[in-house]
C-alpha cells in the first residue's frame, strides 16, 4: 500500500503551492527537497516577483492569471499577511514591437483595463522614465508585484497545517513509476506513493533522464539599485514595469526591501549546470542591467547595493509544461516556468491537485502538453 496519496519533488513556489492545495483537500502528502524553501538556488527566490493581466507572452494565459490574482487574495486572508501589492505596471517599447503589441493583443481580447499612452504622456504621470519620444506605454492598473521568499513559506507553512509532510535535506536519487503510482527514491529513504510530481524547475532533465525534455536551464542575475532621486520613486509615483528597448528586456520594482530591483529578462541566455553554475556576480553581469537603468531611469542609478543570481528552466517555445509523463501515468511534470511563472503558482497549484488525484481540471492547459515537442 502506497505510504501518500502524492509525493510532490521540490519545494519552490510551484511545489509549495501543489503541496498546499492537496493538503486542503484532504490528501496524505509529502513534499520533498534537498535545500530550505526560499533558498537562493533555483527559481523561487529574490523578494519579489510581477503579476500582470494583459499577457504578451500569449493571450491564453490570461484566465489562468484571473485565477491566480483570486487565489493569491485568498492565500492572503488564510495566511494573514500581504503577498500581492497593487502598484499598476508599466509595459514599454516601441509601438510595433513584441512587447507592446502582444499586450496590447491579450489586453483587447480579454477586455482588461489599461491606456496607452506616448512617452511624454508616460514620462508625465511616472516622472523616473527617460525614453525616447516615439516610445509607448501600455499602462495596467492591476498590475503588481508579489512577496516571493514570503509567498513560498506562507504556501509551505498552511500546507504543513493543512496536515502535508516535509523532508528537507534529502536529495532525490529517482523516480518511476510503479504498479500501483510511483516510487520516490532519495539519498535516505525509498518513498512509495499513489502519484509524483516533479515541480524540480532546474532539476526536472536530470531527476526525469528517459523523458529527454528538451530542457534549457540559464543563469540570471538580479541586481538592486539605491537611487539618486529617491522622491521620483516614492509610494504611488513608480509602477512595476518591463521596457524592450536597445538594451534588451528589462524589468523592475518600485523600492521595497533592498532597493530598486532591476533585471535584464533572459540576461546572457547563457546555459548552465544548475549544480556548477557561477553564483557570483561580476561587474559584466552588472553593466547589463545598468545600460537600461542609465539610459531609461537615472533617478535610480545609483550604487549597486545589492546582487543575486537566480536560474530560468526553459522550453523551447517559452511556455511551460504541466502534463502527466507519457508512458508514465503516476508522474506529473511541472516544469519549466521557462522565466515568467511564478505569478501563476496558486493556479498551478490547483490544476497539478486535480491531474495527480485523477480529477479532470477546469483549466485549459492544452497548451502546455508534452506531446508539443513530438
Amino acid at each position: 500500500m502506497a505510504q501518500y496519496d502524492v509525493a510532490v519533488c521540490g519545494l519552490g513556489v510551484m511545489g509549495c503551492a501543489a503541496l498546499y492545495h492537496l493538503a486542503r483537500r484532504g490528501r496524505r502528502v509529502l513534499g520533498i527537497d534537498r535545500f530550505a524553501p526560499g533558498h537562493d538556488r533555483g527559481s523561487s527566490h529574490g523578494e519579489t516577483r510581477i503579476i500582470r493581466l494583459a499577457y504578451f507572452e500569449h493571450p491564453s494565459y490570461v484566465p489562468l492569471v484571473r485565477r491566480a490574482y483570486e487565489l493569491w487574495r485568498e492565500l492572503e486572508v488564510e495566511a494573514a499577511r500581504p503577498l500581492l501589492h497593487v502598484t499598476g505596471i508599466a509595459e514599454i517599447g516601441l509601438p510595433d514591437g513584441a512587447l507592446v503589441t502582444g499586450t496590447l493583443d491579450a489586453a483587447r481580447l480579454h477586455d482588461i483595463p489599461h491606456d496607452v499612452l506616448a512617452a511624454p504622456e508616460l514620462m508625465r504621470r511616472y516622472p523616473a522614465f527617460r525614453l525616447p519620444p516615439h516610445f509607448v506605454g501600455v499602462v495596467q492598473p492591476d498590475g503588481g508585484f508579489l512577496e516571493a521568499e514570503a509567498s513560498v513559506h506562507a504556501l509551505l507553512a498552511l500546507a504543513i497545517k493543512h496536515g502535508a509532510e516535509i523532508r528537507i535535506g534529502e536529495t532525490i536519487r529517482a523516480i518511476e513509476p510503479t504498479n500501483g503510482g510511483a516510487r520516490v527514491a532519495t539519498d535516505s529513504a525509498t518513498i512509495e506513493a499513489g502519484s509524483a510530481i516533479v515541480a524540480a524547475g532546474p532539476w526536472t532533465p536530470s531527476l526525469l533522464p528517459s523523458a529527454a525534455l528538451p530542457l534549457r536551464v540559464t543563469r540570471e542575475v538580479l541586481g538592486w539599485f539605491a537611487p539618486k532621486e529617491p522622491a521620483l520613486f516614492a509610494p504611488g509615483r513608480f509602477p512595476v514595469f518591463l521596457i524592450e528597448s536597445v538594451h534588451g528586456t528589462h524589468y523592475g520594482f518600485p523600492p521595497h526591501g533592498a532597493g530598486i530591483k532591476v533585471a535584464k529578462h533572459h540576461h546572457r541566455d547563457e546555459a548552465v549546470d544548475p549544480d556548477l553554475y557561477d553564483r557570483s556576480v561580476s561587474a559584466n553581469d552588472e553593466a547589463l542591467i545598468r545600460a537600461a537603468v542609465a539610459e531609461h531611469l537615472p533617478g535610480a542609478n545609483g550604487p549597486l547595493v545589492a546582487a543575486k543570481t537566480c536560474l530560468y528552466t526553459i522550453a523551447p517555445d517559452g511556455d511551460f509544461i504541466v502534463d502527466r509523463l507519457p508512458g508514465a501515468q503516476s508522474i506529473v511534470v511541472a516544469s519549466p516556468c521557462s522565466g515568467h511563472g511564478f505569478k501563476f503558482a496558486p493556479v498551478i497549484g490547483e490544476i497539478l491537485a486535480d491531474i495527480a488525484t485523477g480529477r479532470s481540471t477546469r483549466h485549459d492547459i492544452s497548451r502546455f502538453r508534452i506531446g508539443r515537442f513530438g
